[in-house]
């Protein structure tokens, strides 16, 4: 019997001490687990100090050769009047590099927008002011911002991971070259979400990026620092890349315009990424700006002959002035919900106003459905995106710190396959709306792209933003729920309590392609 009672105060002694030994060893193992983060982070912290330190010294410069430089005239130039303005040399490329070095400088003190400075646009200045008139290209002298993910020789293309910094490209991505043979200055590059895989735009090397419109949402991802600059008014033409909306959102929650081309219209060559090999999901470049105007204007430029020879994957299929600029009246197809995503009641009224105008312009417009969306969605598109079971995505993780707007991902791709089984058994199961705002989850969409519940009282609100200039508020009592853009239910409504209401807003009036198809 003592024997026992001294057996049982040993094991009181060393389960306490066991306990810590293996708190310690988790903590030393997770230490040198994220050890390249650790180590690389910083220093990429300080390089990004120095570029921007380096981008004020230029700005200093070449406002010293134009003291009494005004760049408000020069920031509020459209892109056609600003090339037409640089190449009948009205306008110095000193003072519009300025301008835009100086405002871009502004905008990322405010919304965190910018990863690198690219040094080397004095350079590309110098050597275009020796060009003669008829070697000028479509795009000379205009300042450009990048997406981080486009490879420029001597700086890094970090796809917001650890693992990709402190690995500069050799050369110029084929997009950057055929941009700057264009007379386009590239200047900076523009922050991104973590493994581009996120609506949010946010990762532990640069930071969270914030809606210029509203410094409490997102600007959206994974373009969200192309969508911020723009929409202040820090670039007037920038470079993104969209596989499941990366242009279209920031451009949507930023007010600004983008274009997600047909696959493979434009090079991906020199450009990152952090899932290479995806065929059936494909990603592609295109420009974001102010207008469609200036969306065909970079279009033009760069669907030429020299992109066709710098990646012979690319077909050779130039921009097709006769059917952009045609009078013929169009047929377009429309449809009002998915049957998958729930449209907020702004969004639905927004595409009944679009198809009237469009319709009283002399346009045919034809409702359509969208068969099989559920489907398309989970089994081909999240199918394809980790057909691998997500191991690709987890080892460029290896090391790094995993973003919040990234965890849910992280965490579901790392189940046991088992436990996934189970968990996808159950959901058969569980409602729809349940199941809808799971899968987003799942999906990487993170809960700071729509605002977080806030509980006054008794009650609860959810705010649903498709952006700054199109709001929907959705208020509800007796329910405490997060509501998710795409669940929603039934329509127009956050939940089934007849207590429910809404109020919508929207901001200035539709530009661009609407009022060209209306003018025609």
């Amino acid at each position: 019997m003592p024997g026992v009672i001294w057996l049982s105060h040993l094991l009181v002694v060393l389960l306490p001490v066991a306990l810590l030994g293996a708190v310690w060893l988790g903590a030393t193992m997770l230490f040198w687990w994220q050890a390249p983060a650790r180590s690389r982070i910083p220093r990429a912290q300080k390089r990004r100090e120095e570029a921007l330190r380096r981008m004020a010294a230029l700005a200093e410069r070449l406002r010293q050769q134009e003291p009494e430089l005004d760049p408000k005239p020069i920031l509020e130039l459209p892109l056609e009047k600003l090339v037409q303005k640089l190449l009948a040399d009205e306008l110095s490329l000193e003072s519009v590099l300025c301008s835009y070095l100086e405002e871009a400088m502004k905008v990322h003190q405010e919304v965190n927008c910018l990863t690198d400075f690219l040094d080397e646009c004095e350079e590309q200045l110098q050597a275009l002011k020796k060009l003669k008139k008829s070697e000028r290209g479509l795009l000379y002298g205009v300042p450009i911002s990048l997406k981080d993910v486009y490879d420029c020789m001597g700086h890094d293309s970090t796809c917001g991971l650890a693992q990709f910094l402190e690995k500069p490209a050799a050369k110029d991505g084929v997009v950057v070259k055929v941009l700057k043979a264009q007379g386009a200055i590239p200047f900076v590059k523009t922050n991104i979400s973590q493994t581009l895989l996120s609506f949010d735009c946010s990762n532990p090397i640069y930071g969270q990026t914030l809606n210029p419109q509203n410094l409490k949402k997102t600007p959206g991802g994974s373009s969200g620092g192309e969508g911020a600059l723009l929409a202040k008014g820090g670039s007037i033409l920038g470079m993104g890349t969209d596989t499941g909306g990366s242009i279209r959102i920031p451009a949507s929650f930023c007010g600004v315009c983008g274009i997600r081309v047909t696959g493979y219209r434009l090079s991906n060559s020199g450009v990152a990424s952090a899932v290479k090999g995806r065929k059936t999901v494909v990603t592609v470049t295109g420009p974001l700006a102010w207008d469609v105007e200036s969306l065909a204007l970079c279009l033009r430029a760069l669907l030429s002959e020299h992109m066709h020879r710098l990646d012979p994957t690319v077909p050779f299929l130039p921009f097709r002035e006769e059917v952009y600029s045609s009078n013929r009246p169009l047929r377009i197809g429309y449809y009002e919900s998915d049957g998958f995503t729930q449209p907020s009641p702004s969004m639905a009224r927004a595409v009944k106003l679009t198809c009237r105008l469009l319709r009283d312009a002399g346009h045919q417009v034809i409702p359509f459905s969208v068969p099989r969306t559920e489907y398309a969605f989970f089994h081909l598109f999240l199918g394809s995106l980790f057909a691998d079971e997500g191991a690709s995505l987890l080892e460029k993780l290896k090391g790094d710190i995993v973003d919040p707007s990234m965890k849910n991902t992280v965490t579901s791709l790392r189940l046991p396959d088992s436990l996934k089984r189970f968990l996808a058994w159950i959901w058969k199961y569980i409602d729809t709306q349940e199941t809808v705002g799971a899968a987003h989850s799942s999906g990487g969409i993170s809960a700071r792209v729509h605002s977080q519940v806030e509980v006054p009282g008794s009650g609860c609100a959810a705010v649903s933003s498709t952006g700054p200039r199109l709001l929907c508020r959705l208020s509800c009592q007796d329910t405490r729920k997060q509501f998710l853009l795409g669940s929603l239910q039934p329509p127009e409504l956050p939940c089934r309590h007849s207590a429910c209401h809404h109020c919508d807003a929207t901001g200035r009036e539709g530009t661009g392609l609407l009022q060209r198809l209306l003018q025609r």
